[in-house]
């Protein structure tokens, strides 16, 4: 795993440059946890194709069992990349409530992704 640690407005974020696919919530809770103890931070910002496909179909569950895992251990993601492509009404409306809310975020760019995580409470 390949991650950059950046620390903005006193909020350290690790961005996960490069790491293996993640297909299952053991393995977001791995990432997660590795990062934690290789830098510290417990907000990870990551590009959208480091994620399986299935996470983007919610009725397959495994985003919910991801971010479930997340928000148990304390940890703030946020995911960059273009969404575009999805069609699906309930994905879009996850994307709307998570980007509402304080824990997870769906942006276009790192730089926005970094930005919302030093900028979440």
């Amino acid at each position: 795993m390949e991650t950059e640690t950046l620390t903005v407005n006193g909020v350290k974020i690790a961005v996960v440059n490069k790491a293996e696919k993640i297909t299952s919530p053991q393995e977001a809770l791995d990432l997660a946890v590795t990062v934690k103890y290789e830098t510290g931070a417990q907000r990870i910002a990551l590009s959208k194709k480091l994620l399986c496909e299935d996470f983007f179909i919610l009725s397959r569950g495994l985003a919910g069992e991801i971010l479930q895992k997340y928000i148990n251990y304390g940890i703030k993601l946020a995911v960059w990349g273009d969404f575009s492509r999805y069609t699906s009404k309930p994905l879009h409306d996850f994307i709307y409530e998570s980007n509402n809310g304080k824990d997870f975020f769906f942006v276009a760019t790192r730089e926005e992704a970094v930005d919302r995580l030093a900028r979440a409470a």
